[in-house]
């Protein structure tokens, strides 16, 4: 899986909250939570972001609360991966879990800018910044990881491995 976009950068500790603020937490409607994804630490960014569009950021990405609305909210934003140095270990699997990728790569967060246009492979983890001609590496997901993307989160894949075996 291919993904294509530009880079919006943010530092270390981005948590759950400056991700999608609690006040709108009374309610799980992904669209309705997208429309205010990240706000609280770029009110400008569901207006300066693109379809296509990864967020990258230092150390800790997605620290604080343990719901999953902050992945999805990112997500449905239309977000292709998140970059970082690092995640909160709970983000992490519930990026997984819904079926979003993030990948970890220390390289690619110290020398990509905000509007440098990146081309990520979700396969090799081969991260591309075409503006500044240059190429850098993250872990690739292991095969399991890459069928619950593809699938659109654990619940699809899930779901699709059941109707395998009962067709057979």
């Amino acid at each position: 899986m291919i993904l294509k976009g530009k880079a919006h950068k943010y530092g270390s500790n981005v948590n759950t909250d400056e991700i999608i603020p609690a006040r709108y937490l009374n309610t799980s409607d992904a669209d309705e939570l997208a429309k205010h994804c990240m706000e609280d630490i770029d009110k400008d960014f569901m207006k300066k972001m693109n379809k296509g569009d990864f967020i990258v950021a230092a150390d800790n990405f997605g620290c604080g609360s343990s719901r999953e609305h902050a992945p999805l909210a990112i997500k449905q934003a239309g977000i292709s991966a998140v970059v970082a140095k690092s995640f909160a270990r709970i983000f992490f699997r519930n990026s997984i879990n819904i079926g979003f990728p993030i990948l970890e790569s220390a390289e690619a967060v110290d020398n990509i800018q905000t509007g440098d246009e990146l081309e990520a492979d979700l396969v090799s983890g081969e991260i591309k910044n075409i503006t500044r001609n240059q190429v850098y590496h993250a872990q690739p997901f292991p095969e399991f990881m890459q069928e619950i993307i593809q699938r659109g989160g654990l619940l699809e894949c899930i779901k699709t491995q059941i109707q395998k075996i009962r067709n057979k």
